[in-house]
C-alpha cells in the first residue's frame, strides 16, 4: 500500500497553519469531505460510536470495529487520514499492536489520549487520566512501534482534571517522548488557546466542538494563533442528524416526500462513484461466447 499520504499531511503539519480537519464517522462522509475539497479527513471515535452502536462516547469502541472504519475509508479516499484510538485500547503493549493494525489499514496518523478507561468525550464531565509516566509509555511504544513513517498524535485532558498549567506540562513530555502532534483537549478561554501553540515545540491540534467547552475561532484566527489542523470532529454527524430529523418530520407530517426534501438519487449515486462500476460491469462482462468483452 502506498504511504503517500502520510507523507503529505507531514509536508501540511511542516508547511501550513489553520487546516480544517473535519471528522468523519464513516465511509461516506469521508467521500464527502474529499468531494468538497478539504485536505485531511478525521475518524472520529465519538462519531463512529454514535453511528455505528447508537452510544455517546464513552469507550464502546474496539480496535476490530475501528480497523473495519479505516480500510473503508482508506479504499474510498487517497487524502490523509487521522485516525482517533481513544486510550489505544489497553497498555502500552496493546498499544504497539493498534499501532501495527492501523498503519496497515491505511491510517496516516493515531491519536491517543491520557484518559483512565473507559475514556470520555474531552468535553464531558467526570474525567480521569492516567499517570504521566503510564502514557509516556504509550507515547513511546507508539513511536517505536510504526513502519511506515506514521504520525504520532498525542491528546491530554488534563485542562478538565488538574488544570491548563498541568496540560501544558504533560503535552511537553509528550513532545519529548516523541509525539509529532499535541493536542491539548478543552482549554476554555482565548487567553489559553493562544498559549498553546506558544509554549508547545511541536504542531497543534485544536478541537472545534459545537457546544462543547473552547470558544470557538475561525481558521484565520487559528492559523495566526499557530495551530497546525483546526479540527471539527462531529460538525458532519451533527449536521447529518440535523437532517435526517428534518427530512423524517416532514415525511411524518406531509405522509410523503419528493426529491426536493433531500439530496437527489442522482447525487447520491455520484458520491458513491456508481458510475465507475458501470463502466467496469460494461468493461468485464461476458459476450455471449462466455468471454470477457
Amino acid at each position: 500500500m502506498s504511504t503517500s499520504h502520510i507523507q503529505t499531511l507531514r509536508t501540511m503539519l511542516r508547511e501550513e497553519k489553520g487546516v480544517f480537519l473535519p471528522g468523519a464517522p464513516n465511509a461516506l462522509a469521508a467521500r464527502i469531505i474529499a468531494d468538497l475539497g478539504f485536505k485531511a479527513v478525521y475518524l472520529t471515535g465519538a462519531g463512529l460510536t454514535n453511528t455505528y452502536l447508537g452510544l455517546p462516547d464513552l469507550g464502546f469502541m474496539d480496535l476490530t470495529q475501528v480497523a473495519d472504519h479505516v480500510m473503508a475509508i482508506r479504499c474510498v479516499i487517497d487524502l490523509p487520514l487521522i485516525v482517533d484510538i481513544d486510550t489505544g485500547f489497553g497498555n502500552a503493549i496493546n498499544v504497539t499492536h493498534t499501532v501495527r493494525v492501523l498503519e496497515q489499514a491505511g491510517a496516516s496518523a493515531v491519536q491517543i489520549e491520557d484518559q483512565h478507561a473507559p475514556k470520555r468525550c474531552g468535553h464531558f464531565d467526570g474525567k480521569e487520566l492516567i499517570p504521566l509516566e503510564e502514557m509516556l509509555g504509550k507515547v513511546r511504544a507508539a513511536v517505536d512501534t510504526r513502519r511506515q513513517d506514521l504520525v504520532i498524535i498525542a491528546r491530554t485532558d488534563a485542562c478538565a482534571v488538574e488544570g491548563f498549567e498541568a496540560a501544558i506540562e504533560r503535552a511537553g513530555r509528550y513532545i519529548e517522548a516523541g509525539a509529532d502532534v499535541t493536542f491539548v483537549e478543552a482549554p476554555e478561554s482565548l487567553d489559553d488557546l493562544k498559549a498553546v501553540p506558544r509554549r508547545l515545540k511541536a504542531p497543534q491540534l485544536v478541537n472545534m466542538v459545537l457546544g462543547g467547552k473552547t470558544p470557538i475561532i475561525d481558521a484565520k484566527t487559528a492559523a495566526a494563533m499557530g495551530f497546525s489542523l483546526v479540527l471539527y470532529a462531529n460538525a458532519a454527524l451533527q449536521g447529518a442528524v440535523h437532517g435526517m430529523q428534518s427530512t423524517l418530520s416532514t415525511l411524518k407530517q406531509k405522509g410523503a416526500l419528493d426529491e426536493r426534501d433531500v439530496a437527489s438519487f442522482a447525487e447520491r449515486q455520484r458520491l458513491v462513484d456508481k458510475q465507475a462500476f458501470d463502466l467496469m460491469d460494461r468493461r468485464y462482462a461476458a459476450n455471449e461466447n462466455g468471454h470477457s468483452r
